[in-house]
C-alpha cells in the first residue's frame, strides 16, 4: 500500500509544476551521482588490476626470506619438502647482491639477481623483453645478463652489442684494509635482453645465472637470499603461506605478493576509498533537492494526509508513505545511474573512448573493470542517502496536524 501511494504521488500532476520539476531534478542528481561513483570505482579497479598484473610478472606469488640477516640456508631436503606441497606450481632459488655495471666510461649501480632456470616460470619476466633481445641466463662459466631498461639507457647497453659489459661485485673475503681493486671481483658479461615493466624495476634490477653469482660473491652452497614461489590457479594464497611457514619454521618469513608491496596496495586502496567518500558527500549534497521536493509534496498532500488520519491511518503509516516516496525517487535515480554507468563502462572496455594523455603509460586509455560489489555498495549508499533525505519530511507529515480546511 505504501508503494501504491508513493507511486501515485510521484506520477500525478501537482497543483504547482515546480514540485514535478524539483522531483525530476532530484532523480537526475541521484542518477548522476550514482553513475559517477560506479564509473570512478570501475576505473580504479581497472588501474589496480593493471598494476597487479604488471607486478605479478615481477614479484612471485610467495617469497621466502630469512627472518634476520640477508642470507638464509636451505638444504636439498627442505627444498624437496617445499616441492611436496601440492599447491605449489613451481619455485626458484635466488641470490641477490648489489653490483656495479660498466660499459666503457658509463656505469650504474644495480641489484643483480642470480636466478635458476625455473625463475621465468615463476614471474614471467620474458614477457617484457624488448624485441631486439631475448631472455637468457647462461651457465656458470658463460653467464648472460638481462637488465632493466633504465639501467641499459644509463650505460648505453644494447642486446645486439658484441662488446660485453663488466660487472663488479663485492669480495666477501676481503678485509677493511684491502684496496678498492682487491675488494671487488669483476667479470665480463654479455647482455642479451632488456626488460621494461615499470620504472622502479627498470632502473634497479638485472638478472643472471644463479651459480655464476654464487661463484662471484664466494657464497657457500645452500645459501640464498630468497625463494620465489608460484602457486597453482584457484589456490588460496594465505593458506599456502601458512603451510610453507609451518614447514620451514620461524627462522624464515613468508610474504605474499601483496605483502611484498604493502605500501603500494595500501595507498591504492586508500585512494579508492577517499574518492568514494568524496563522491558520496557530493551525492548527499545532491539529495538536498529531494528534501525540498518531499517537503513541498507534504504541503501539497496535506488534505490527503488529513483524510488518511481521519480514516484511522497511524502516524507510522503516514511516515512510511513519504519514506517510500523518498526511496522511490532515490531508487529510480540510482537505477538510472547504474544503468548509464554500466553502458559507459562497457563502451570504454570495448572501444577505449577515453584516452590517457601523454602516451607514456602501459596503456593509452583508461582501464575499466566493473565489480558486482561496487554496484551493491553504491546501491546501499543511495539507500542511506534516501533514508536521510526522506526522514525529516516524512516525520513532519506524520506528526504535524493538517485539516481539510487548510
Amino acid at each position: 500500500m505504501n508503494f501504491l501511494f508513493a507511486w501515485r504521488y510521484f506520477k500525478s500532476k501537482k497543483s504547482t509544476n515546480a514540485i514535478n520539476i524539483i522531483s525530476w531534478i532530484s532523480v537526475i542528481a541521484i542518477a548522476v551521482g550514482a553513475a559517477a561513483l560506479i564509473m570512478v570505482l570501475s576505473v580504479f579497479n581497472g588501474f589496480q588490476s593493471l598494476v597487479k598484473s604488471m607486478y605479478g610478472d615481477f614479484y612471485p606469488d610467495l617469497r621466502v626470506m630469512a627472518r634476520t640477516g640477508k642470507y638464509m640456508t636451505l638444504d636439498s631436503g627442505q627444498i624437496a619438502k617445499l616441492h611436496q606441497i601440492h599447491e605449489i606450481k613451481d619455485l626458484s632459488l635466488v641470490i641477490g647482491e648489489k653490483a656495479l655495471l660498466t660499459n666503457g666510461e658509463y656505469q650504474s649501480i644495480a641489484v643483480l639477481k642470480g636466478v635458476d632456470s625455473n625463475y621465468d616460470h615463476v614471474v614471467h619476466l620474458s614477457r617484457h623483453i624488448e624485441q631486439n633481445g631475448h631472455y637468457g641466463l647462461g651457465v656458470e662459466r658463460a653467464p648472460l645478463l638481462v637488465l632493466g631498461g633504465g639501467i641499459a639507457s644509463s650505460i648505453g647497453a644494447d642486446a645486439n652489442s658484441t662488446v660485453p659489459l663488466v660487472v663488479y661485485l663485492p669480495n666477501r673475503n676481503s678485509s677493511l684494509r684491502t684496496d678498492l681493486q682487491s675488494a671487488m671481483n669483476s667479470y665480463e658479461i654479455k647482455e642479451v635482453g632488456i626488460f621494461r615493466i615499470q620504472e622502479g624495476f627498470d632502473n634497479k634490477y638485472a638478472f643472471t645465472n644463479l651459480n655464476f653469482l654464487r661463484y662471484m660473491v664466494e657464497l657457500p652452497k645452500d645459501y640464498y637470499t630468497e625463494v620465489a614461489i608460484a602457486i597453482k590457479a584457484e589456490t588460496d594464497l594465505y593458506s599456502v603461506k601458512k603451510k610453507i611457514q609451518r614447514q620451514l619454521g620461524n627462522k624464515y618469513v613468508v610474504e605474499t605478493r601483496f605483502e611484498q608491496n604493502q605500501s603500494l596496495f595500501t595507498v591504492m586502496q586508500m585512494e579508492k576509498w577517499i574518492i568514494y567518500i568524496i563522491l558520496s558527500i557530493i551525492l548527499i549534497i545532491a539529495a538536498f533537492n529531494m528534501v525540498g521536493a518531499l517537503t513541498m509534496l507534504v504541503l501539497e498532500k496535506r488534505k490527503d494526509i488529513a483524510i488518511l488520519k481521519a480514516l484511522g491511518a497511524s502516524k507510522k503509516v503516514i511516515q512510511r508513505i513519504f519514506l517510500t516516496e523518498g526511496f522511490l525517487l532515490a531508487g529510480l535515480g540510482g537505477l538510472m545511474g547504474m544503468f548509464i554507468a554500466f553502458i559507459v563502462c562497457l563502451l570504454q572496455q570495448k572501444f577505449h573512448l577515453l584516452k590517457l594523455e601523454g602516451g607514456s603509460f602501459v596503456v593509452d586509455y583508461y582501464p575499466v573493470k566493473m565489480h558486482v560489489l561496487d554496484f551493491l555498495l553504491v546501491g546501499l549508499t543511495v539507500f542511506l542517502v534516501a533514508l536521510l533525505a526522506a526522514w525529516v519530511p516524512a516525520r513532519k507529515a506524520a506528526t504535524k496536524h493538517f485539516s481539510l480546511k487548510s
